[in-house]
């Protein structure tokens, strides 16, 4: 079986990426003089270092989580858009057997699913609904916070209090500035 989008990720970007599997703290410790070789400091040193390499190997592991959450989604509507396109045929492939031959023409019986087929497509389907889900939930916040901003702004109209105290003055200069034009122009 050929290796999965996955699969060559992590052998690649995590499989030897922790600090120890790159350098041991011997090899470390070695790095530095004869004289502070002995020194705690070093230990400590590359007790952070090693803390530091985990939590960017964590964040490639769920980057990579994510992009295979992204890929599947996309393979799933990649599927759905080649499904809807192969329905438009068959819609115009039944149509016109039906004005040529009547109604009376068999047309194509969908496809049955066995149970080795109808988990997969079960699971790809709760899945896609799931990402749907959290993209709406995501929308959803994002539309609340917009209208509680756009409250919050005009609350502020209401009680006379502006961002901007100058605004009041800077509107009233606009508009003697686009009076004297006008004056100008008559």
């Amino acid at each position: 079986m050929a290796p999965t989008e996955e699969s060559i990720l992590r052998n690649y970007l995590l499989l030897a990426s922790r600090l120890p599997t790159i350098i041991s703290l011997q090899e470390f410790t070695s790095l530095f003089p004869k004289s502070q070789q002995s020194s705690p400091q070093i230990r400590t040193l590359y007790r952070d270092l090693q803390q530091q390499r985990n939590a960017i190997v964590d964040t490639v592991s769920t980057n990579i989580d994510s992009e295979v959450k992204q890929a599947k989604a996309l393979r799933r509507t990649i599927i759905k858009a080649k499904k809807e396109g192969e329905l438009e045929e068959q819609d115009d492939e039944i149509e016109i057997e039906r004005a040529l031959f009547g109604s009376t023409s068999v047309a194509i019986a969908p496809k049955l699913h066995s149970l080795q087929t109808l988990i997969p497509e079960l699971d790809g389907a709760v899945a896609a609904v799931e990402t749907e889900l959290q993209r709406l939930k995501e929308e959803e916040s994002s539309l609340i916070e917009s209208i509680k901003q756009a409250a919050g702004n005009m609350s502020d109209l209401r009680y006379g209090r502006l961002s901007n105290p100058n605004l009041a003055t800077e509107v009233l200069d606009g508009l003697h500035s686009i009076q004297e034009t006008c004056r100008r122009k008559s």
